[in-house]
């Protein structure tokens, strides 16, 4: 796990926010570090979703911090991949950032 220049409990925290608001609008921008991290955390959550347990439900609604997002995880985008094994998630890189020059990507649901 990349330390993204953060206290752990600050970077837990900014992977969840940003875990949960790539599941609520589809598509976020952010730099590429934090990307790679947070689509790991993303595939994990989708993947649970999958099962579509009680189990899987507690263990995504411990990640994801909005309730509404979790329903629609499992409502709605989790039975659209249930046929495909991983790959949820791209990352395409646009440029760097303006004012420090930060490589940044767009991080979106396939």
């Amino acid at each position: 796990m990349r330390k993204l220049g953060r206290p752990s409990g600050h970077r837990k925290m900014m992977l969840r926010n940003l875990t949960t608001d790539l599941l609520k609008y589809g598509r976020i921008e952010t730099t590429e570090t934090r990307a790679k991290e947070v689509r790991r955390m993303a595939e994990k959550m989708i993947t649970l979703a999958k099962k579509d347990d009680l189990a899987a439900r507690r263990l995504v609604l411990a990640e994801v911090l909005d309730e509404t997002t979790v329903k629609n995880l499992f409502d709605n985008i989790a039975p659209k991949y249930k046929d495909q094994n991983g790959g949820y998630v791209r990352i395409t890189k646009v440029g760097p950032r303006q004012g420090d020059a930060a490589p940044k990507a767009i991080l979106e649901l396939v």
